[in-house]
């Protein structure tokens, strides 16, 4: 049946045109856009994950500048450390000297005096935009490393510490902390000594005092042969009901007895507060040499006491300037490994954030070559579908025939 009513091929070849052309405008707007999902519209929830993780992108952008940022930081402190433990050396060097007795021990004073000054220098020059960590001003530093996203998306971000390293020389405080009372080894109550177990029968009765003026942090070392042992004086200790100088010495006691020195017996004598029997039965001489640092004092305040003027006292600095440079040598090994962490961790940042971009990439960037060969065959589509619509209009045209 033939009506001019309806027209019923006319209503299908527009429905098919309208959708033909509703198709050809989203591949129009991919190849504009370059993107299958611009909007909510297009697809929800691939545009809402493709939106979270162009978010956790922009921060770690974020986290490898602060990255970037703490690396040359501690960069600078690791530098700083390396010169200064070149420094120290040469400063070894200088003692060596002076243990000779035809030298000029003061000059060679000035000499070390001159070095001590270089390293005040460096300790004081060794910052990055304000921040110092080798001059006792801080004790750890946090460098902003990673952002981790949670199954439930919640998001937290973690960091790597810095540990600071205190090479500063002042505030030095000399105290009486050492004495002796068998066989004169230490002619004076003092910070420092130096001294030797002879072999077999070597016996030494060594007294840590400080006459119940301690603080916490104060740290008592003592150097027997190659190996060090040290105690620290904790909060706990001063709170304690046993006399702090007990304390020290039994703990320094345990400490001597961890290195496992073949000969060496340590005693502790609980009838003189703080005093340690040393008994050396080995088959070689055993030098031992004691350093104490009070709490208020940069990691290298010992450099002050540093005095080659005499015979004596180029032997103590002979014991002190040891620990010195294993003191700048472990700061810069701290600084290097915390460097080399920072440098790995910056690495896979950028990784990670190229994988995210290319994540996101997959989920809603446009396929160009789909998309070229759709718009070629929507376009065909689109002049055929005007055509059969062209054609439904003329239907009603046909029936004026029948009325001729």
């Amino acid at each position: 049946m033939s009506s001019i009513l309806t027209n019923s091929s006319s209503m299908v070849a527009l429905q098919t045109l309208k959708g033909i052309n509703a198709n050809l405008s989203k591949t129009q707007d991919e190849i504009s856009t370059g993107k299958s999902v611009a909007s909510a519209k297009d697809n929800a929830a691939v545009w809402a994950i493709s939106k979270v993780m162009e978010a956790d992108v922009k921060g770690f952008k974020g986290i490898s500048d602060s990255l970037a940022l703490g690396e040359s930081t501690v960069a600078v402190a690791r530098q700083a450390a390396e010169t200064i433990t070149d420094l120290l050396t040469e400063v070894k060097g200088k003692i060596v000297a002076a243990q000779e007795d035809n030298v000029d021990r003061a000059k060679i004073q000035t000499d070390i005096d001159a070095l001590v000054d270089q390293i005040n220098t460096v300790v004081g020059a060794a910052q990055f935009n304000g921040l110092n960590l080798v001059d006792g001003s801080n004790t750890t530093v946090d460098v902003l490393a990673s952002l981790d996203r949670q199954s439930n998306g919640t998001v937290k971000t973690s960091s790597i510490t810095v540990t600071a390293q205190d090479l500063s020389t002042g505030g030095y405080a000399a105290s009486s902390i050492f004495s002796a009372s068998t066989a004169g080894t230490i002619s004076a109550a003092g910070d420092t000594f130096v001294t030797t177990l002879d072999a077999t029968t070597g016996t030494d009765d060594i007294t840590i005092a400080n006459g119940g003026t301690w603080a916490a942090g104060d740290k008592v070392s003592l150097t027997l042969g190659d190996k060090t042992a040290s105690y620290t004086v904790t909060a706990n200790d001063l709170a304690s009901a046993s006399s702090t100088d007990d304390l020290v010495a039994v703990g320094l006691k345990n400490a001597i007895d961890s290195l496992g020195i073949t000969g060496l017996t340590v005693d502790y004598d609980s009838a003189t507060p703080g005093e340690l029997v040393f008994t050396n039965t080995g088959a070689v001489d055993l030098s031992v040499s004691g350093q104490f640092k009070n709490a208020g004092s940069g990691g290298l305040g010992l450099l002050s006491t540093v005095d080659v003027s005499t015979a004596a006292g180029a032997a103590t600095a002979l014991g002190n300037i040891e620990t010195l440079i294993q003191t700048g040598i472990d700061a810069a090994a701290e600084f290097g490994s915390a460097e080399s962490r920072i440098d790995i961790q910056n690495t896979f940042v950028g990784k990670l954030s190229d994988a995210l971009k290319a994540g996101i990439g997959s989920m809603v960037d446009a396929d160009m070559e789909e998309a070229s060969a759709r718009l070629q065959a929507l376009q065909v589509q689109q002049q055929l579908g005007i055509q059969s619509l062209s054609i439904a209009n003329q239907a009603p045209q046909n029936i004026l025939a029948l009325f001729r």
